[in-house]
């Protein structure tokens, strides 16, 4: 009997140990032999960033296939986002979520294979390059963002929210198509909700109030984050507190110049100057009424994905939504006016 369990056990396990090239683990990934990945990459030479919790390196396999390998860092943290990925996003595809290859489990080495994103992360265009993202191209992403994690929530067997919804973790392929990266914090929950995260998890800047009050986490988490992130899609920079321009004048915090120029009916003034008024003013107000309605401190008050998509294709209208009411105390307006 206890021969038997031992043979049941590797067998269950059998694929993080291995240490062939192209041995199929779970799901058709590849499980790839750590010194192959550093043939790949060329002994890991050329860098293309800093994920969550490792570096990220350019590589190529032996059919000219362009990859890009993550080498988690740190034994318990690089384990758990290991596992993490290997079972979210290396068990589903879409379209709007980066491609996972494969993975190298070896001694104690952990890396994550994916496909390559030719043009890196969306932060990069957004806040450091010189080229300027025109709008055809950010309402692109904004749909493509939307439909992913629509997927996520709502047409996987359990429902996966994703808990790290940022610029950083959306990747851009050579046609600016978007992808969602970096599950390495991703939560399976129940259809019901009912389970409670207990470890904090995400980004500061992203966060919904409610990773603060220890109520069961939904997927109304992402919601928001896709919120904040649709605020610097429209403005081109980050949703600071308080930032200043280079003649040293105050910038007032985004979210709150959104509600008061829509309601004052200045959209124009809200858009990334860098396309001097080149973009459709009637989805810029559905973006930033969309935006609005993600960022309602109450989860219930938040739609989901699948009804930000309808918004977002056209297909359905929003009301006039109550101001959240952090920022109305910060506006100094009064709770439950609409915007």
């Amino acid at each position: 009997m206890l021969m038997l369990l031992l043979i049941v056990w590797r067998k269950k396990l059998g694929w993080c140990g291995s240490p062939l090239y192209a041995n199929q683990g779970p799901s058709g990934l590849i499980a790839f032999r750590y010194t192959d990945l550093a043939h790949a990459t060329k002994n890991f030479s050329e860098h293309l960033g800093t994920g969550g919790f490792g570096s990220v390196y350019k590589g190529s396999l032996s059919d000219s296939t362009t990859i890009a390998v993550k080498r988690l860092d740190g034994a318990r943290q690089g384990e758990k986002q290991f596992r993490a990925e290997v079972s979210s996003i290396g068990l589903i595809q879409h379209v709007n979520l980066v491609k996972l290859i494969g993975f190298c489990c070896q001694g104690d080495n952990r890396l994550l294979v994916y496909e390559h994103m030719f043009n890196g992360s969306l932060d990069g265009h957004l806040f450091k390059s010189n080229a300027v993202l025109n709008w055809d191209i950010r309402y692109q992403i904004v749909l493509g963002i939307g439909r992913g994690l629509s997927y996520l929530h709502q047409s996987c067997r359990e429902c996966i929210i994703h808990c790290d919804i940022k610029p950083e973790n959306i990747l851009l392929d050579a046609s600016f198509f978007p992808k969602i990266a970096d599950f390495g914090m991703a939560a399976f929950v129940g259809r019901n909700f009912s389970r409670v995260l207990t470890t904090f998890r995400g980004t500061v800047g992203y966060l919904a109030p409610e990773w603060l009050s220890g109520v069961a986490i939904t997927p109304k988490v992402d919601v928001y984050s896709f919120g904040m992130v649709l605020f610097e899609i429209i403005s081109g920079r980050r949703n600071l507190p308080e930032a200043c321009t280079g003649s040293g004048d105050r910038v007032d915090y985004f979210p709150v110049q959104v509600i008061n120029k829509l309601c004052g009916g200045d959209m124009q003034s809200l858009v990334d100057p860098q396309l001097h008024g080149d973009f459709d003013l009637k989805q810029a107000e559905r973006v930033c009424k969309v935006a609005l309605w993600c960022i309602q401190d109450d989860e219930s008050d938040r739609p989901t994905m699948g009804e930000v998509v309808r918004v977002l294709e056209g297909l359905q209208e929003i009301d006039m939504l109550p101001m959240p009411k952090l920022l109305a105390a910060i506006t100094g307006r009064p709770n439950g006016t609409s915007v």
